[in-house]
């Protein structure tokens, strides 16, 4: 078989997807956003370098997304994290991506979202089983108990059901229970917007991040520290905003001062939800690079950009951290 005929294959598809997910993860991580983890800027449980490990850790599992379901390698996943990290770092990340992932894979027309659509409308139970049995294994705090579909309990509804009954507490359910709205329709349009004023990638993607928690108050913030606390932090982000956001000196600053605040609570307070739904429209975004088109023209990013960006961060990375709160993970 001739050369190009074999990169074009399915197996360097996957490969290339793959890439693009571990691509998003260094990119998230990488940029400094207000209360989250990037380099240089640790929080008391959670490490940049836990970060850079997990993007590595999900490689595997996302390329034998051709063979494999959705739930499969979201366990697959957050089974070889937690052998090198041994935190929560990437459990929202992880149950985003691999959707996104599957549907960039599916043969035929459509932009994709569309795909997406059909991806969500295939999830059975037992891809809910293996997702219930990753967040067991990820052990995210702050869960509780509900009386329906309870994380503790094998579900007895397909995932995208389990999801549904969670979308009111949860940032990563809704985006299954809506296809994806706020990635596609909120994070991705503020990515759009950001690169056409010409500002660095990094300042996009923190732009990326204030739009959304300025559009809806963070989940994880309102489990760990209540609705309060989550609106008030959704409600500075809206002001950043007005201010400019990232595109400004005078929002930049507003942004600096926030992250500080968050960070001297105690415990801080960390809207790692709506950092997760920011690395899946950097993943979307890398998609694009690739030839997924998605709803729209997206800007363009390439995977090379993230892996220089954290180049050097692996060489002093420690394989164990204590255990951390990072990720949102739907709960029914």
């Amino acid at each position: 078989m001739p050369r190009r005929a074999r990169e074009r294959g399915p197996r360097a598809r996957a490969d290339r997807i793959a890439a693009a997910a571990q691509a998003a993860c260094l990119l998230e991580a990488t940029v400094s956003k207000p209360g989250n983890v990037s380099r240089g800027r640790d929080l008391p449980a959670l490490t940049y370098r836990d970060l850079v490990l997990s993007a590595t850790c999900i490689g595997p599992a996302f390329r034998r997304l051709g063979a494999r379901s959705v739930g499969t390698v979201v366990l697959q996943a957050i089974r070889d994290t937690r052998r090198s990290v041994g935190t929560n770092t990437n459990l929202g990340i992880v149950l985003l991506l691999a959707p996104l992932a599957r549907a960039a894979l599916l043969p035929g027309r459509g932009d994709l979202r569309a795909r997406l659509r059909r991806v969500l409308g295939s999830l059975t139970v037992s891809d809910a089983r293996q997702v219930y049995r990753a967040i067991r294994l990820a052990d995210p705090g702050g869960l509780g108990r509900v009386r329906r579909q309870d994380v503790s309990r094998e579900p007895t509804r397909t995932l995208l059901g389990c999801m549904r009954l969670a979308r009111r507490r949860d940032a990563i359910a809704r985006e299954y229970a809506t296809g994806f709205r706020a990635t596609f329709t909120v994070g991705l349009p503020a990515l759009r917007e950001a690169r056409a004023h010409g500002v660095p990638a990094e300042r996009a993607i923190a732009q990326v991040l204030l739009t959304l928690l300025g559009r809806a108050p963070d989940t994880l913030l309102a489990r760990r520290h209540g609705q309060h606390a989550a609106r008030a932090v959704s409600r500075e982000a809206r002001s950043i905003l007005a201010a400019g956001g990232a595109l400004t000196r005078r929002g930049l600053g507003k942004i600096e001062a926030l992250d500080r605040r968050l960070r001297a609570a105690r415990p801080p307070l960390n809207p790692g939800a709506t950092a997760d739904i920011t690395a899946a429209v950097l993943f979307v975004a890398l998609l694009e690079e690739e030839g997924q088109p998605a709803s729209t023209e997206a800007p363009r990013f390439s995977p090379r950009t993230a892996t220089a960006a954290a180049r050097g961060s692996t060489s002093s990375a420690t394989p164990r951290s204590r255990s951390s709160s990072r990720s949102s993970a739907a709960k029914a």
